[in-house]
Protein backbone atom coordinates (compact mmCIF):
# COMPACT_ATOMS: atom_id res chain seq x y z
CA UNK A 1 0.00 0.00 0.00
CA UNK A 2 1.82 3.38 -1.11
CA UNK A 3 -0.34 5.20 0.92
CA UNK A 4 -1.74 5.68 4.42
CA UNK A 5 -5.31 4.54 4.18
CA UNK A 6 -8.05 6.46 5.87
CA UNK A 7 -11.80 5.83 6.27
CA UNK A 8 -14.75 6.43 7.94
CA UNK A 9 -16.03 3.40 9.52
CA UNK A 10 -14.33 -0.04 10.58
CA UNK A 11 -16.58 -3.21 11.01
CA UNK A 12 -15.54 -5.80 13.85
CA UNK A 13 -16.32 -9.71 14.02
CA UNK A 14 -16.92 -11.00 16.84
CA UNK A 15 -18.50 -14.03 18.46
CA UNK A 16 -22.43 -13.99 17.52
CA UNK A 17 -24.02 -13.31 20.81
CA UNK A 18 -21.26 -11.04 21.85
CA UNK A 19 -22.49 -7.74 19.38
CA UNK A 20 -23.48 -6.00 22.51
CA UNK A 21 -20.62 -6.75 24.66
CA UNK A 22 -18.32 -5.71 22.23
CA UNK A 23 -20.12 -2.05 22.03
CA UNK A 24 -20.01 -2.13 26.32
CA UNK A 25 -16.53 -2.48 25.56
CA UNK A 26 -16.16 0.27 23.00
CA UNK A 27 -17.78 2.52 25.12
CA UNK A 28 -15.86 1.73 28.27
CA UNK A 29 -12.75 1.97 26.53
CA UNK A 30 -13.57 5.52 25.81
CA UNK A 31 -13.23 5.44 22.10
CA UNK A 32 -16.06 7.33 21.30
CA UNK A 33 -17.29 5.15 18.37
CA UNK A 34 -20.80 5.49 16.98
CA UNK A 35 -22.23 1.79 16.69
CA UNK A 36 -23.92 1.47 12.89
CA UNK A 37 -25.20 -1.39 11.17
CA UNK A 38 -25.37 -4.57 12.28
CA UNK A 39 -25.59 -8.27 12.03
CA UNK A 40 -25.08 -11.23 13.84
CA UNK A 41 -21.19 -11.27 14.65
CA UNK A 42 -20.30 -7.75 12.62
CA UNK A 43 -20.77 -4.74 14.05
CA UNK A 44 -19.60 -1.30 11.96
CA UNK A 45 -18.07 1.78 13.62
CA UNK A 46 -17.88 5.40 12.80
CA UNK A 47 -15.10 7.23 13.54
CA UNK A 48 -16.03 10.28 16.18
CA UNK A 49 -14.19 12.83 13.71
CA UNK A 50 -15.21 10.91 10.78
CA UNK A 51 -11.41 9.26 10.04
CA UNK A 52 -10.28 6.34 11.01
CA UNK A 53 -6.74 4.88 10.49
CA UNK A 54 -4.35 2.39 10.95
CA UNK A 55 -4.16 3.59 14.97
CA UNK A 56 -8.15 2.21 15.55
CA UNK A 57 -6.69 -1.54 13.99
CA UNK A 58 -4.67 -1.85 17.58
CA UNK A 59 -7.24 -1.20 20.26
CA UNK A 60 -7.16 -4.49 22.24
CA UNK A 61 -10.81 -5.29 22.47
CA UNK A 62 -11.34 -8.59 24.11
CA UNK A 63 -14.96 -9.18 22.15
CA UNK A 64 -12.80 -8.26 18.86
CA UNK A 65 -11.97 -11.26 16.51
CA UNK A 66 -10.51 -8.84 14.01
CA UNK A 67 -11.15 -5.23 13.47
CA UNK A 68 -11.22 -3.92 9.73
CA UNK A 69 -11.22 -0.60 8.42
CA UNK A 70 -13.84 -0.63 6.30
CA UNK A 71 -14.22 -0.31 2.41
CA UNK A 72 -17.70 -0.26 1.98
CA UNK A 73 -20.98 -2.93 1.43
CA UNK A 74 -20.90 -4.90 -2.21
CA UNK A 75 -23.07 -6.48 -4.00
CA UNK A 76 -20.86 -9.67 -5.05
CA UNK A 77 -17.50 -11.21 -3.57
CA UNK A 78 -15.58 -10.25 -6.66
CA UNK A 79 -16.88 -6.36 -6.42
CA UNK A 80 -15.17 -6.49 -2.56
CA UNK A 81 -11.98 -8.05 -3.49
CA UNK A 82 -11.83 -5.55 -6.37
CA UNK A 83 -12.23 -2.48 -3.13
CA UNK A 84 -9.69 -4.34 -1.50
CA UNK A 85 -7.00 -4.61 -4.77
CA UNK A 86 -7.61 -0.94 -5.86
CA UNK A 87 -6.32 -0.18 -2.21
CA UNK A 88 -3.64 -2.89 -1.21
CA UNK A 89 -2.75 -3.59 -4.68
CA UNK A 90 -3.06 -6.90 -7.22
CA UNK A 91 -0.43 -8.70 -4.49
CA UNK A 92 -2.64 -8.72 -1.41
CA UNK A 93 -3.36 -11.49 0.81
CA UNK A 94 -6.95 -11.45 0.45
CA UNK A 95 -9.36 -13.31 3.63
CA UNK A 96 -12.67 -14.68 3.32
CA UNK A 97 -14.93 -15.00 6.11
CA UNK A 98 -18.75 -16.23 6.26
CA UNK A 99 -21.68 -16.11 8.62
CA UNK A 100 -23.14 -19.66 8.58
CA UNK A 101 -24.60 -22.02 10.79
CA UNK A 102 -25.00 -19.40 13.70
CA UNK A 103 -20.95 -18.80 13.39
CA UNK A 104 -18.46 -16.35 11.61
CA UNK A 105 -15.91 -19.01 10.35
CA UNK A 106 -12.91 -18.16 8.17
CA UNK A 107 -13.36 -20.13 4.70
CA UNK A 108 -10.40 -19.05 2.96
CA UNK A 109 -7.03 -17.63 2.78
CA UNK A 110 -4.02 -18.61 3.95
CA UNK A 111 -2.54 -17.56 7.27
CA UNK A 112 -0.41 -14.01 7.57
CA UNK A 113 2.95 -14.21 8.17
CA UNK A 114 4.76 -11.01 8.39
CA UNK A 115 4.06 -8.11 11.50
CA UNK A 116 2.48 -5.17 9.83
CA UNK A 117 1.67 -6.96 6.51
CA UNK A 118 -1.61 -5.52 5.13
CA UNK A 119 -4.51 -7.64 4.33
CA UNK A 120 -7.98 -7.88 3.24
CA UNK A 121 -11.15 -9.50 4.36
CA UNK A 122 -14.18 -9.96 2.37
CA UNK A 123 -17.21 -10.92 4.65
CA UNK A 124 -19.91 -12.84 3.41
CA UNK A 125 -23.10 -12.08 5.22
CA UNK A 126 -25.98 -13.06 2.72
CA UNK A 127 -25.66 -14.39 -1.11
CA UNK A 128 -25.84 -10.84 -2.17
CA UNK A 129 -24.32 -9.01 0.88
CA UNK A 130 -20.51 -8.65 1.05
CA UNK A 131 -17.94 -6.50 3.09
CA UNK A 132 -14.79 -5.64 2.18
CA UNK A 133 -12.25 -4.04 4.55
CA UNK A 134 -8.67 -4.02 5.04
CA UNK A 135 -6.17 -4.97 8.44
CA UNK A 136 -2.45 -4.83 9.85
CA UNK A 137 -1.20 -8.54 11.42
CA UNK A 138 0.06 -7.54 14.28
CA UNK A 139 0.74 -9.69 17.40
CA UNK A 140 -1.23 -10.97 19.83
CA UNK A 141 -3.67 -10.95 16.54
CA UNK A 142 -5.11 -14.33 14.84
CA UNK A 143 -3.25 -15.01 11.48
CA UNK A 144 -6.51 -16.48 10.30
CA UNK A 145 -9.41 -15.41 8.41
CA UNK A 146 -11.90 -14.00 10.58
CA UNK A 147 -9.67 -15.01 13.34
CA UNK A 148 -10.90 -18.20 13.30
CA UNK A 149 -7.97 -21.43 12.84
CA UNK A 150 -10.27 -23.51 11.23
CA UNK A 151 -9.18 -26.32 14.41
CA UNK A 152 -11.30 -30.12 14.27
CA UNK A 153 -11.00 -31.83 17.75
CA UNK A 154 -8.77 -34.46 17.85
CA UNK A 155 -11.11 -37.85 17.93
CA UNK A 156 -9.47 -38.95 20.92
CA UNK A 157 -10.27 -35.88 23.38
CA UNK A 158 -12.79 -36.23 25.92
CA UNK A 159 -13.82 -32.74 25.82
CA UNK A 160 -13.75 -29.49 23.40
CA UNK A 161 -11.84 -27.70 26.00
CA UNK A 162 -9.04 -29.24 23.69
CA UNK A 163 -10.28 -26.79 20.93
CA UNK A 164 -10.06 -23.90 23.47
CA UNK A 165 -6.51 -24.57 24.44
CA UNK A 166 -5.09 -25.34 20.80
CA UNK A 167 -6.45 -22.06 19.46
CA UNK A 168 -5.30 -20.01 22.75
CA UNK A 169 -1.77 -21.21 21.90
CA UNK A 170 -1.58 -20.41 18.49
CA UNK A 171 -2.99 -17.30 19.08
CA UNK A 172 -0.72 -16.11 22.27
CA UNK A 173 2.08 -17.87 20.60
CA UNK A 174 2.98 -19.92 23.68
CA UNK A 175 5.22 -22.97 23.17
CA UNK A 176 4.75 -25.69 25.77
CA UNK A 177 7.80 -28.27 25.84
CA UNK A 178 9.42 -31.18 28.54
CA UNK A 179 10.53 -28.39 30.95
CA UNK A 180 7.32 -27.27 31.29
CA UNK A 181 4.74 -28.81 34.57
CA UNK A 182 1.41 -27.16 34.35
CA UNK A 183 -1.19 -27.03 37.12
CA UNK A 184 -4.66 -27.42 35.79
CA UNK A 185 -7.64 -26.71 38.31
CA UNK A 186 -10.74 -28.06 36.79
CA UNK A 187 -8.98 -30.45 34.80
CA UNK A 188 -11.90 -33.73 34.25
CA UNK A 189 -12.58 -34.96 32.04
CA UNK A 190 -8.97 -33.93 30.44
CA UNK A 191 -9.19 -32.02 27.07
CA UNK A 192 -6.92 -29.14 28.12
CA UNK A 193 -4.58 -32.14 29.42
CA UNK A 194 -4.49 -34.10 26.33
CA UNK A 195 -3.69 -31.49 24.40
CA UNK A 196 -0.35 -30.33 27.00
CA UNK A 197 0.68 -34.04 26.81
CA UNK A 198 0.70 -34.24 23.24
CA UNK A 199 3.19 -30.88 23.45
CA UNK A 200 5.02 -32.47 26.03
CA UNK A 201 4.38 -30.91 28.88
CA UNK A 202 3.50 -32.99 31.93
CA UNK A 203 0.06 -32.04 33.95
CA UNK A 204 -1.10 -32.12 37.60
CA UNK A 205 -4.74 -31.95 36.63
CA UNK A 206 -6.88 -30.93 39.88
CA UNK A 207 -10.23 -32.16 39.76
CA UNK A 208 -12.08 -34.81 42.51
CA UNK A 209 -14.02 -36.13 39.10
CA UNK A 210 -12.87 -38.80 37.18
CA UNK A 211 -10.02 -38.39 34.36
CA UNK A 212 -10.56 -40.08 30.65
CA UNK A 213 -8.47 -43.19 30.13
CA UNK A 214 -6.93 -41.36 27.21
CA UNK A 215 -4.94 -39.10 29.63
CA UNK A 216 -4.89 -41.72 32.27
CA UNK A 217 -2.07 -43.50 29.96
CA UNK A 218 0.40 -41.18 31.15
CA UNK A 219 -1.01 -40.94 34.63
CA UNK A 220 1.83 -41.34 37.48
CA UNK A 221 0.90 -42.99 41.29
CA UNK A 222 1.89 -40.05 42.66
CA UNK A 223 3.94 -36.53 42.54
CA UNK A 224 6.62 -37.52 44.01
CA UNK A 225 6.79 -40.45 40.99
CA UNK A 226 6.99 -38.07 38.73
CA UNK A 227 9.62 -39.22 35.73
CA UNK A 228 12.20 -36.41 34.22
CA UNK A 229 12.61 -38.12 30.92
CA UNK A 230 9.01 -38.30 29.52
CA UNK A 231 5.64 -36.05 30.06
CA UNK A 232 3.90 -37.33 32.99
CA UNK A 233 -0.01 -36.89 34.12
CA UNK A 234 -0.28 -36.86 38.08
CA UNK A 235 -4.28 -36.64 39.31
CA UNK A 236 -4.58 -34.54 42.39
CA UNK A 237 -8.52 -35.27 42.90
CA UNK A 238 -9.02 -32.86 45.58
CA UNK A 239 -11.15 -29.67 45.11
CA UNK A 240 -8.71 -26.65 44.09
CA UNK A 241 -8.92 -24.79 47.63
CA UNK A 242 -7.46 -28.01 49.73
CA UNK A 243 -4.70 -28.30 47.19
CA UNK A 244 -1.34 -27.69 48.84
CA UNK A 245 2.27 -27.20 48.23
CA UNK A 246 3.41 -30.43 48.48
CA UNK A 247 0.82 -31.48 45.86
CA UNK A 248 2.45 -28.97 43.54
CA UNK A 249 6.32 -30.25 44.27
CA UNK A 250 9.10 -28.02 42.62
CA UNK A 251 9.16 -26.50 38.58
CA UNK A 252 5.51 -25.97 38.07
CA UNK A 253 5.78 -23.43 34.94
CA UNK A 254 1.81 -22.73 33.90
CA UNK A 255 -1.32 -22.26 36.18
CA UNK A 256 -4.21 -22.84 34.11
CA UNK A 257 -8.02 -23.07 35.06
CA UNK A 258 -11.12 -24.12 33.12
CA UNK A 259 -13.24 -24.46 36.45
CA UNK A 260 -17.25 -23.75 36.41
CA UNK A 261 -16.78 -20.53 38.70
CA UNK A 262 -16.70 -16.94 39.03
CA UNK A 263 -13.61 -14.85 37.52
CA UNK A 264 -13.24 -14.00 41.38
CA UNK A 265 -12.58 -17.88 42.68
CA UNK A 266 -10.78 -18.34 39.25
CA UNK A 267 -8.28 -15.03 39.85
CA UNK A 268 -8.10 -16.07 44.14
CA UNK A 269 -7.10 -19.80 43.15
CA UNK A 270 -4.45 -18.13 40.75
CA UNK A 271 -2.96 -16.08 43.19
CA UNK A 272 -3.04 -19.11 46.18
CA UNK A 273 -1.04 -21.22 43.48
CA UNK A 274 1.43 -18.77 42.75
CA UNK A 275 2.54 -17.85 45.96
CA UNK A 276 3.36 -21.81 46.72
CA UNK A 277 5.16 -21.89 42.91
CA UNK A 278 7.79 -19.46 42.89
CA UNK A 279 8.97 -20.89 39.54
CA UNK A 280 5.33 -19.78 37.89
CA UNK A 281 6.03 -18.26 34.40
CA UNK A 282 2.17 -17.81 33.15
CA UNK A 283 -1.38 -18.19 34.05
CA UNK A 284 -4.25 -19.13 31.24
CA UNK A 285 -7.88 -19.02 32.61
CA UNK A 286 -10.58 -19.49 31.29
CA UNK A 287 -13.21 -17.05 32.59
CA UNK A 288 -16.76 -18.77 32.12
CA UNK A 289 -19.61 -15.79 32.47
CA UNK A 290 -23.35 -15.85 32.94
CA UNK A 291 -23.83 -12.32 31.43
CA UNK A 292 -20.64 -11.22 28.56
CA UNK A 293 -21.42 -7.80 30.05
CA UNK A 294 -19.19 -8.35 32.77
CA UNK A 295 -16.39 -8.14 30.04
CA UNK A 296 -16.79 -4.55 31.42
CA UNK A 297 -14.94 -5.63 34.88
CA UNK A 298 -11.51 -6.35 33.04
CA UNK A 299 -9.94 -3.84 33.97
CA UNK A 300 -10.31 -5.84 37.70
CA UNK A 301 -9.36 -8.66 35.76
CA UNK A 302 -6.23 -6.97 34.76
CA UNK A 303 -5.46 -5.27 38.35
CA UNK A 304 -5.45 -9.20 40.09
CA UNK A 305 -2.94 -10.33 37.23
CA UNK A 306 -0.38 -7.80 37.82
CA UNK A 307 -0.90 -7.66 41.23
CA UNK A 308 0.69 -11.57 40.96
CA UNK A 309 3.42 -10.03 38.77
CA UNK A 310 2.78 -10.58 35.35
CA UNK A 311 3.61 -8.27 32.95
CA UNK A 312 2.13 -8.85 29.62
CA UNK A 313 -1.55 -9.78 30.52
CA UNK A 314 -4.41 -10.01 27.48
CA UNK A 315 -8.22 -11.01 27.31
CA UNK A 316 -9.87 -12.73 24.27
CA UNK A 317 -12.66 -14.51 23.04
CA UNK A 318 -11.49 -16.91 21.07
CA UNK A 319 -13.65 -18.74 17.92
CA UNK A 320 -14.26 -21.61 20.01
CA UNK A 321 -15.58 -19.96 23.01
CA UNK A 322 -19.10 -19.52 23.39
CA UNK A 323 -20.24 -17.59 26.54
CA UNK A 324 -16.05 -17.39 27.82
CA UNK A 325 -13.20 -15.45 27.16
CA UNK A 326 -9.20 -16.17 27.80
CA UNK A 327 -7.62 -14.77 30.49
CA UNK A 328 -3.37 -14.70 29.64
CA UNK A 329 -0.79 -13.50 32.33
CA UNK A 330 2.89 -13.80 31.15
CA UNK A 331 5.86 -13.00 33.02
Amino acid sequence: MTKQLETGFVFVLTNPGSESALKMEVKIAGLEWRPGYQRRGFVTFKAPDDVFDAEALTVPLACARRICLSLGKHGTAEAAEAAIVEQLGGEALIHHARFAERRMSGVSGKAAERIGEWIGTVVELSPDEFWAGVHQHEPFLSPHPAGDPGLVMAERSPSRAWLKLEEAVRFFGIDFGKKDIVVEVGASPGGVVLALLDRGASVIGVDPAKMADVVLEKAVASREEAPSDRAWFWHCRKPAALVGKKDLGQGVTWFMSDMNQSPEVVLKECARVKKMAPTLRGALLTLKLTDLSDVQRKDEWFQALSGMGFGTIRLQQFSAHHREFALLGMK
